[in-house]
């Protein structure tokens, strides 16, 4: 199956409506990951099929569960979740955050050969980032254990927002080793087209004292 046809049947399976220039631009991100991989090893999956149903498809099917206008994405590594969602969305405003200076280079040049102003990229470490303004969403995708992330990012993340967490299988042993500040508001089992395997969003807030029984 050609790219552009999987691409538009799989957004049809997961329900979501995207304008021809997003799919476009979709696509044209797929070519400059597989592009960059061969030097850089962005990831472990190369082939075009697997690009699109792995990783913008995989991405995607977030789309739903967003809610708020600025989004972190941790451990962004070759763009995902952060780039499919801010071509999804381009009212929203995306901050990738990896630590490799070498998978950074790659994001900001995606950026900048795609036109997206909604993206801005820091190279760094998650707990040392301080920017002037939180965010009401924090993805993070094969980045650590739950308890990690919260305990790495929880100073990023605005008082009413969201941890979105992708996991594979449903990841009930990290979910029992959260920290006492953070609560699992629900635990989704996502399908993603082309992909056999289990994969699980994780939504988390943080918990707030007195409201919830704590003193």
């Amino acid at each position: 199956m050609a790219a552009q046809a999987q691409l538009a049947e799989g957004l049809s399976l997961l329900g979501i409506a995207l304008s021809d220039d997003a799919q476009r631009k979709l696509l044209d991100y797929a070519r400059l990951l597989e592009k960059w991989n061969r030097t850089y090893r962005l990831t472990a999956v190369q082939d075009t099929a697997r690009v699109i149903s792995h990783h913008l498809l995989d991405s995607l099917a977030v789309l739903p569960f967003l809610c708020g206008a600025r989004l972190l994405d941790v451990g962004s590594g070759g763009g995902m979740p952060g780039i499919p969602l801010a071509i999804a969305l381009p009212h929203l405003h995306v901050v990738l955050l990896d630590s490799n200076s070498k998978k950074s280079a790659f994001l900001q040049q995606a950026v900048i050969e795609l036109g997206l102003a909604n993206i801005a990229v820091h190279c760094g470490r998650v707990e040392n980032y301080r920017p002037a303004t939180g965010f009401t969403m924090i993805t993070a995708r094969a980045f650590s254990e739950l308890a990690v992330l919260v305990k790495l990012s929880r100073h990023l993340l605005q008082g009413q927002g969201r941890w979105l967490a992708m996991k594979g299988v449903d990841p009930k042993d990290e979910i029992a080793r959260l920290p006492a500040d953070a609560a699992v508001d629900a635990v989704h089992r996502v399908e993603v087209p082309g992909v056999a395997g289990e994969r699980h969003l994780v939504l988390i807030r943080r918990r707030i004292a007195g409201l919830e029984g704590e003193s």
